[in-house]
C-alpha cells in the first residue's frame, strides 16, 4: 500500500512539473501567430575550446531529439518536486515565470494531461499557413542576404593599454576595486560588531589586509579542494598545509566568513519594512558589488563580433525564493542568471540575476526581455552576430534586433514552424525565407532546425559523417550542411566556455547565507575574466599566457602578500629559549613553525617555538642551514 502511494505521489509530482506556464504561453502564441497571420517570420582558452568545439555539434542534435517526452521543459515553470495534495496532473503552478528549460523539442504526447494538450495546441501557430508547398528545395537558389558591417563602440579585446604589463592582482583588482573592497570591509564590520553587540568578546575590526587575505585562501581553496573549511587547519600527517595557517589563522578565516557583509545593515533592516510591497528589493544584500562587478565587466573588455547568450545557473540550496529548480541542467538547483559571452575568448561580458516573476502588462516573456536588456546596442555598438538556442528565438525577437542592427541565428523547435515528419535522406537540405528571416531545416542523425537573419540557405558547405554501409563497414561520407548550422556548433559555446573555466577550480562553498553564494560566485567571474584579460594581452604581445591553475596561484601569493619571514643567524648566548609563563602546563601559544601549542618562546624574537626531541622548531627556525643538513644525512 506505501509502494503504491509513493508511486501515485510521484505520478502527481512529475505532473506538477510540466504544469503550463500560461502567461508566457500566451505571450510566446501571440507572438508566433503575429507573424503567421501577416505572413512575416522575423585562439582557444585552455584545451576546453577545443574539447567543446568537437563536441558541440552532437549537442546542438539533442536539441531535436523527436523521441523525448520533455519537449517543453522550457515553458513549464520550475517547481520543486515536493510531494503536495493536488486536484489533477493539469494544475497550475502559481509562479509561471520560473520556467525549466530542456535542450530536445520533444513531439507532445497527449497522454501527458491536458496542459500538455493544451501545449499542443499552442505549438503549432504555422501548422495552417505552412504548407509543404512553401518549402523549398537546396536546389533552388536563395537570396544572399545583407551582411552585417561590424561597427563596435570599442575596439574589441581588452580595454587596456596595448603595451602596459600587469601582474594578475592588477588584472584582478580591474574587478575589485580598492572602493569596492573598501564597501565591503565597512559592511562587514558593521556587520560583525551588529552580531557580537551584548556577547561576552566584543568584534574586532579587520583591515583591508586581513579582507585580500581572505579572499586569497578562498581562491587559495578552489586550487587546493578539501572536504571541510577546518581541514586545512589540521595539523595531521593527512593535511599539514601550512600555507593556510601561515596566512591566517582558522579561527579568524571562519570569524571573517560569518560576518561577511555586502550591503550596508541599515539599509538592510530599511528594506525589509517594504518586504510584501513593490518597493522591495530582493537583491538588496548583493547590490553593491552586483552592480560594480557588471559595471566592471563591461569597461575591462569589448566583445568580438560573434556573441552568445545562454543560462548559467549558480548551485544552492538555500530556502530562498530566488532559487530555481531545472530537473535537465546539471546544476539542478541554485540562481539563474542570463549572460552574454564572448564566443571567442568566453569573457563574461554582462549578465543579470534572474528575480522571478516579472510585471506581466509590460514584459514581452523571459526570454524576449532577458536577450533585449543584454544586448544592447547602446554599448556594444552594430554589427554583432548574436547567437542564441531555441529557448530565446522568435520572430519578434530577431526582428527587433535587426533593428538594431544586431543580427541574429538560433535553433528553432519543431512543432513550432509546422514541421513535417515526412522521412528524407540524411543531409537533406529544404528552407523557406518570410522577408529578412531564413528557416532552415537540415536531416542528420536527427532533424535539426534553424532561424537566421544573416545567412543564406547553402553555401555549398559539407560534413563529414561515419555510416555503416550495406557490407556493415563503417566509413566516413560527405553530407551538405547549411551554413547556419556551422555557425551555430562554432559561435553558440560562448556561455559553456565561461562556465568550464569557471568550473575547473571554483571557490564555491557551502554557505548559511544566500547572499555569500553570489559573493564566492562574483569572485569566479572576476578571476576568469581578468585569466582571459590576462591571455589576450599576452596573444597581443606575441607572449606564452599563464594557465589558469598558475595565474590563480600567483594571484594568492600577491593577495596574501605575506612579509618574507626574519631568520636569525643562531650565536651564543643571543638566542635562547625560555618559558613563556614560568610554567610548562600553562601559557602555551602556537609555535610560529608548525603551529602546534608549545610553552617555549625565544628570549631575542619573543615568538614561540617547539623545543622537544621530536619537535625541534626553534632550532630549524634559527638555523635552518643545520635541519637542512640532517634531513640530507
Amino acid at each position: 500500500m506505501d509502494a503504491r502511494k509513493k508511486r501515485k505521489d510521484n505520478i502527481v509530482m512529475d505532473g506538477s512539473e510540466k504544469c503550463v506556464n500560461r502567461d508566457e504561453e500566451q505571450h510566446e502564441k501571440k507572438e508566433w501567430d503575429e507573424s503567421s497571420d501577416s505572413e512575416s517570420v522575423a585562439s582557444s582558452v585552455d584545451s576546453a575550446v577545443e574539447e567543446m568545439s568537437s563536441d558541440y555539434l552532437e549537442t546542438l542534435l539533442d536539441e531535436f531529439s523527436d523521441d523525448n517526452d520533455d519537449d517543453d521543459d522550457d515553458w513549464y515553470p520550475e517547481v520543486t518536486p515536493r510531494k503536495k495534495k493536488r486536484s489533477g496532473l493539469s494544475s497550475v503552478s502559481p509562479s509561471p515565470a520560473k520556467s525549466c528549460r530542456s535542450g530536445s523539442p520533444a513531439s507532445v504526447q497527449s497522454s501527458k494531461g491536458k496542459a500538455r494538450k493544451s501545449s499542443t495546441r499552442r505549438s503549432l501557430p504555422f501548422s495552417n499557413n505552412i504548407s509543404e508547398k512553401k518549402w523549398r528545395s537546396v536546389d533552388e537558389p536563395d537570396i544572399e542576404p545583407t551582411q552585417p558591417i561590424f561597427r563596435p563602440k570599442n575596439t574589441p579585446g581588452p580595454q587596456l593599454i596595448s603595451t602596459a604589463t600587469c601582474s594578475p592582482l592588477q588584472y584582478f583588482e580591474l574587478f575589485f576595486s580598492k572602493s569596492v573592497l573598501k564597501t565591503i570591509l565597512e559592511n562587514t564590520n558593521a556587520n560583525g560588531a551588529m552580531r557580537q553587540d551584548g556577547k561576552k568578546m566584543p568584534w574586532e575590526d579587520i583591515t583591508i589586509k586581513d579582507l585580500k587575505s581572505f579572499i586569497a585562501l578562498v581562491i587559495y581553496m578552489g586550487v587546493l579542494k578539501c572536504f571541510s573549511l577546518t581541514d586545512y587547519w589540521k595539523t595531521s600527517d593527512l593535511y599539514s598545509l601550512p600555507y593556510p595557517a601561515r596566512i591566517m589563522t582558522g579561527k579568524k578565516f571562519l570569524t571573517i566568513s560569518r560576518a561577511l557583509h555586502i550591503s550596508d545593515p541599515k539599509v538592510d533592516a530599511e528594506n525589509d519594512k517594504k518586504r510584501g510591497t513593490p518597493e522591495y528589493d530582493r537583491l538588496c544584500k548583493i547590490k553593491p558589488l552586483y552592480q560594480d562587478i557588471r559595471d566592471a565587466c563591461r569597461a575591462s573588455f569589448h566583445p568580438f563580433q560573434n556573441i552568445a547568450i545562454d543560462e548559467r545557473m549558480v548551485a544552492s540550496k538555500a530556502r530562498n525564493g530566488l532559487k530555481q529548480y531545472m530537473r535537465n541542467k546539471p546544476t539542478r538547483w541554485g540562481y539563474k542568471l542570463f549572460v552574454l559571452a564572448d564566443s571567442l575568448c568566453g569573457y563574461t561580458w554582462d549578465f543579470f540575476i534572474y528575480e522571478g516573476k516579472a510585471n506581466v502588462v509590460e514584459s514581452k516573456g523571459i526570454s524576449y526581455d532577458s536577450v533585449m536588456i543584454l544586448a544592447n546596442e547602446r554599448l556594444l555598438g552594430s554589427g554583432y552576430k548574436l547567437f542564441v538556442d531555441n529557448f530565446y528565438t522568435s520572430p519578434k525577437l530577431f526582428r527587433d534586433l535587426l533593428r538594431k542592427k544586431i543580427w541574429a541565428c538560433g535553433t528553432v523547435r519543431s512543432n513550432r514552424i509546422g514541421h513535417s515528419k515526412t522521412q528524407a535522406p540524411r543531409g537533406n537540405i529544404r528552407w523557406f525565407r518570410e522577408e529578412d528571416l531564413l528557416f532552415v531545416e537540415w536531416k542528420d542523425k536527427r532533424d535539426v532546425l534553424m532561424c537566421s537573419t544573416f545567412h543564406k540557405a547553402f553555401n555549398g558547405d559539407t560534413i563529414k559523417r561515419n555510416v555503416k554501409g550495406a557490407d556493415g563497414v563503417w566509413a566516413p561520407q560527405e553530407f551538405p550542411v547549411p551554413a547556419a548550422v556551422l555557425d551555430y556548433n562554432k559561435h553558440m559555446g560562448g556561455v559553456d566556455l565561461s562556465d568550464a573555466l569557471i568550473g575547473y577550480y571554483s571557490v564555491l562553498h557551502k554557505t548559511q547565507r544566500w547572499y555569500r553564494t553570489f559573493f564566492f560566485h562574483f569572485v569566479d567571474i572576476a578571476v576568469v575574466n581578468a585569466f582571459i584579460l590576462h591571455q589576450q594581452m599576452a596573444k597581443m604581445k606575441n607572449e606564452k599566457p599563464m594557465s589558469q591553475k598558475a595565474f590563480r596561484e600567483a594571484l594568492v601569493n600577491e593577495l596574501a602578500s605575506p612579509p618574507p619571514p626574519v631568520r636569525a643567524t643562531l650565536t651564543p648566548y643571543s638566542h635562547l629559549p625560555k618559558y613563556i609563563s614560568g610554567d610548562s602546563t600553562s601559557g602555551r601559544r602556537r609555535c610560529k613553525v608548525c603551529q602546534n601549542k608549545t610553552p617555549v618562546m625565544c628570549v631575542t624574537c619573543e615568538i614561540p617555538f617547539c623545543f622537544v626531541p621530536k619537535r625541534d622548531c626553534f632550532t630549524k627556525w634559527h638555523n635552518p642551514d643545520s635541519s637542512s643538513e640532517n634531513e640530507n644525512d
